[in-house]
């Protein structure tokens, strides 16, 4: 199915079309791995709004990624409760373990690693997310595991 049917598809079960950006920004993604100025033009094609319209909604929301990503995530919450119970200390294992600082992606494009503002974890801090599955009270020490689960090793 094309994406632009699938977008009014689920356009058609909200009162407000305003209501499906997110749900349809989602679809996008799924489809194209990330959100390139092409997949916002669909979505904004599809809803009747413009591509900054789309990107605007975009942009505001850590989920949604502007630039290309590896097959995998590494998403490390930097919020003020995993912030004081050591995201740094994880974040900078993550950045030695993987050769690449946060906004980046490994050389062979397999991971991308990035801060992210809040995984909802606050009483199990450090909370990472790999691949949407979230990992609590993550320290440094468990980082090389989780670097080699996501490389398959």
């Amino acid at each position: 199915m094309a994406l632009a049917e699938q977008i009014r598809e689920v356009a058609a079960r909200y009162p407000d079309r305003r209501s499906a950006v997110i749900p349809a920004l989602w679809l996008a993604q799924e489809r194209h791995g990330w959100l390139s100025p092409q997949a916002l033009g669909e979505v904004a094609d599809a809803l009747d709004y413009t591509p900054a319209y789309c990107l605007s909604v975009a942009s505001f929301y850590d989920m949604f990624h502007l630039e290309p990503v590896g097959e995998h995530a590494i998403e490390v919450c930097t919020n003020i409760c995993c912030g004081l119970r050591g995201a740094q200390a994880v974040l900078d294992a993550f950045e030695a373990e993987l050769g690449v600082h946060a906004g980046e992606t490994t050389e062979d494009g397999k991971v991308t690693l990035r801060t992210v503002e809040c995984l909802g974890g606050c009483g199990w801090p450090t909370v990472v997310a790999v691949d949407g599955r979230h990992r609590m009270a993550v320290a440094v020490e468990d980082v090389p595991a989780l670097v080699e689960e996501v490389r398959g090793v």
